[in-house]
């Protein structure tokens, strides 16, 4: 399957700044059952970026603006190439876990079995693994089914219910969140319970448009699922949010410990302004690879998105006379 997607992000500054230094990870990665055939980066004000792969394989592009500007426009436009995953089983043999046991004792998996800034065992989290009896029984593919069914029916998606920042203990006060809350809550219970290599994956869902569409997350906003490392299948992806098995729909940009390694963009600025923040996606179906001196296809609603985020800012009212004396006397 052959999927267009477009991420715009925009930061609104309410006063000019002298700066902007970001890093972005939005280049869909090209392993397992998943190819980028195409991406490009454009950023307004215009500059020239630069890009690198992490040590875990992520694509990461980053920039300097070093002129004045009152805002910062990232539009990402990539072409992926998805194909159908191997069908995981609902089970594995009686003696799985000690195959996993030495698959992990054999390999470099510890990043992903020890706590991380947002991964990090709380008393809530202590209790829902009792509520939910997360421990080692029955075998480990089977047990992450149930998990997998059991945090997707524990909590409500709330869009902003939560932020970037929140800890685990924020959606498990009010068992409500989004797909990264229940992203790192699924990962705690996996290494703290379990002790097994579990990673965060960020990246993108194609939402279906037929009546049986059940998806929780919005279909606006970028998505995060985990991955555990399983016998004979490796890493196998599991999302809480929807109650899925990671699979052809499901479009990986960058994994990670959890989010704060792999946010979409990560920078700072120069000056004293209040920031405002725009995030759009879009993922579609597509046909086929555009040819080279060819534009891909945009909807006329992203069309006008784009528009009004790349307009300049309105310019702030002239001065009165009693101003500017003000000014003048300081």
């Amino acid at each position: 399957m052959l999927y267009s997607i477009r991420h715009l992000t925009k930061f609104l500054y309410k006063h000019p700044v002298s700066e902007s230094m970001m890093e972005t990870r939005m280049h869909p990665r090209s392993d397992a059952n998943q190819r980028c055939l195409t991406f490009h980066l454009s950023v307004s004000p215009r500059c020239r970026v630069f890009s690198y792969r992490d040590h875990l394989g992520n694509n990461v592009h980053h920039f300097d603006i070093p002129g004045q500007h009152r805002q910062l426009v990232i539009v990402a436009e990539s072409l992926v190439e998805v194909q159908p995953p191997v069908e995981i089983p609902s089970f594995l043999a009686p003696d799985a876990w000690a195959d996993l046991d030495s698959i992990v004792s054999q390999g470099d998996y510890w990043e992903f079995l020890f706590p991380s800034e947002f991964c990090a065992p709380t008393a809530l989290l202590d209790q829902l693994a009792a509520d939910l009896d997360v421990r080692r029984r029955d075998d480990p593919l089977m047990l992450l089914h149930e998990l997998n069914e059991r945090v997707y029916r524990y909590f409500d998606y709330v869009p902003r219910s939560t932020k970037v920042d929140s800890p685990i203990d924020h959606a498990l006060e009010t068992r409500n969140g989004v797909c990264q809350d229940f992203a790192h809550i699924m990962i705690t219970l996996i290494r703290t319970k379990l002790h097994l290599p579990c990673r965060y994956v960020s990246g993108y869902l194609a939402h279906r448009e037929h009546d049986e569409d059940t998806d929780r997350s919005r279909a606006s906003a970028t998505h995060a699922w985990v991955e555990v490392l399983m016998p004979h299948f490796g890493w196998v992806g599991f999302d809480p949010t929807n109650w899925l098995v990671a699979g052809e729909r499901h479009i990986r940009t960058a994994i990670g410990r959890d989010y704060a390694d792999v946010p979409p963009t990560h920078g700072m600025f120069r000056g004293r302004a209040k920031s405002e923040l725009t995030v759009a996606v879009r993922v579609t179906p597509s046909e086929g690879t555009p040819s080279m001196d060819s534009e891909m296809p945009v909807p006329e609603d992203w069309s006008i998105l784009v528009e009004k985020a790349q307009a300049l800012p309105d310019s702030p009212p002239p001065l009165t006379r009693q101003q500017q004396m003000a000014q003048q006397q300081q």
